[in-house]
This record gives structure tokens, sequence and C-alpha cells, in this order.
């Protein structure tokens, strides 16, 4: 196998999931791995796309575990560890709401494939010049594009998303579909050993890869046939990574402020102006700043 990209159970509770606590997604890890780098040929890449457990609002970070567990196989090296982004989710109050998770990036050895003229985006700057030096005064960027860094935007598969199923968890064929053009080349074999609804095995046949998956849920497992099916006839539904995250115009309906929202800022406003008050007042006694 040329690359391994995979997004292994979590353990938190959903239907597919046999145990729910952090020794449990040990477990799973350390069982597959020996037989995934077995099959990952020298110079092939794994990817692994995790979040976090949370328990009591303490955050466990899988990519930790996963990362000791990666250790025990010096062949594996980790080359980048990939923050993916999104802008929707649970809206949280005793911690920061989450917008993100990772992808580990390892490769078996140190000569392997990046095609980086493959992933390639749009310069934010393209008129930007040298400043100094030999080239002063000459265009610095790439005419194909920048590099897409290790922060990606990608909105995740919610409520009505082009490629929603029945999957709970279900990551976008854009994320496979960048690793996949970096990381390999046209008829190269593709390996997901946790498929789920068969968005790795979308991504690889819509970039002419050759494709295995696994996957025990049979539900997940008829999902995946019929969309890999759809890819292998160009019939693909799947919302391209490089399309820019859509903003709402001022005009809809979505971008106006209820009537309530508006209320609640004069509320906190006089609050504010309130507690200010307050404090100048107790300056002015002490002959203090209290502000």
């Amino acid at each position: 196998m040329q690359l391994i990209i995979t997004s292994p159970p979590y353990c938190i509770g959903q239907e597919y999931e046999k145990g729910i606590d952090l020794k449990y997604f040990q477990e799973i890890i350390s069982e597959v791995l020996p037989d995934l780098v077995r099959v990952l040929k020298p110079g092939g890449s794994m990817a692994w796309q995790v979040g976090y457990q949370a328990k009591k609002n303490e955050l466990f970070p899988l990519d930790y575990t996963v990362y000791s567990i990666m250790l025990q196989f010096p062949q594996l090296k980790l080359r980048n560890r990939i923050i993916w982004t999104f802008g929707h989710g649970h809206h949280l109050k005793r911690r920061f709401s989450g917008r993100h998770e990772i992808i580990l990036w390892f490769t078996k050895g140190d000569d392997y494939t990046f095609n980086l003229d493959s992933v390639r985006v749009p310069q934010k700057y393209p008129g930007k010049k040298h400043y100094k030096g030999a080239k002063k005064g000459q265009f610095s960027g790439n005419p194909g594009g920048k590099n897409p860094s290790d922060v990606w935007e990608i909105p995740n598969v919610k409520a009505a998303h082009i490629e929603k199923t029945a999957h709970p968890c279900q990551f976008p064929v854009g994320l496979a579909d960048r690793l996949i053009r970096a990381l390999s080349a046209t008829n190269d074999w593709v390996l997901d050993p946790f498929m789920g609804s068969g968005s790795t095995g979308v991504a690889a046949l819509i970039n002419q890869r050759r494709f295995v998956g696994i996957e025990t849920h049979k539900p997940y497992v008829d999902i995946a046939k019929c969309r890999i099916a759809d890819a292998m006839h160009g019939k693909a539904r799947y919302r391209a990574v490089d399309l820019p995250v859509r903003l709402p115009k001022p005009s809809e309906s979505v971008s106006k402020a209820p009537d309530h929202f508006a209320r609640a800022q004069r509320v906190k406003a006089v609050e504010e102006e309130g507690r200010r008050s307050c404090n100048r007042f107790k300056a002015s006694v002490t002959g203090g700043t209290n502000d």
C-alpha cells in the first residue's frame, strides 16, 4: 500500500463502538497497527484523523495516544500534525467550543512521496515582491499557488452538507482528497482500515487511485458500496476541498440579528457602564484607579 488514510472509532459511545474509554481506544490502535505497518510499502504514508474524548469537561487528545503507540515503530516518521478546522459543532458553556481535529501524517522512512504542486492553493498576496537581495522587485510567489500549510479549513459533514449520510461521524471527501493527491500517484493503492461511509474510497476513485476499505458495521458497508459505485461511474456527490467556505450575504435572514439580540446587547452595555461607574467611585474614595 502506498497510502493509508483512516479515522478510527473515538470510543465515545457511538452505536458502532464496543468500548467507551481511552484504554479501549489504545487497544484498537495497538491491535491493527502492526499489520498496517507491514502492508505499507517503504516510502508510503499513513494519515490518522482523530479528535478528542471528553469526560466531565476534561479533554483527552487522541492524537497523543496515537503518537505514543507509533513510537514503537521507529521506521515511521511524523511529518506533519495538521489542524483540520471547521465552523460548526456543539456549543459548549463550560469551555471553548471545539472547532478542530487533528491529522497525523507519518511516512515509512525518509524517501517518501510529497506532491506539493498538486495541492497548492491560491496565493493570498499574488502581487507580493522580494524587497531585498538579488531578486529585489521580482514577484516572490509561486504562480501555481502556495503551500496549503498545516491548518486546513474544510467544512465538516453536518445537516445539509452534500455528502451527508446516516453515518454520525464521517469526515469530508475533501480532507482525504488533499492527502491522496499529495501523498500518492495515479493507480497507487489506498487503504482505509476503518472505512465507515467510504469517504476515503470516494476520494481515491475520483483521483484515479485503487482502493481497499475495511468495515465491520454492515449498514455503513452498504452506504460505502453505494458511494463508491457512484464514484466509479463519475457520479460522486462531494464538496471540492478548494471551494471557499461560503459566507452569508448581509441581505440574508441568517445575517440579521433578531430584536432580542439587540436588547441583550443594550442590557449588557448598561451593566458594563454600571460596573465601570462603581469602580470609578471606589477609586475616587481610595485615591487609586480601578477600571
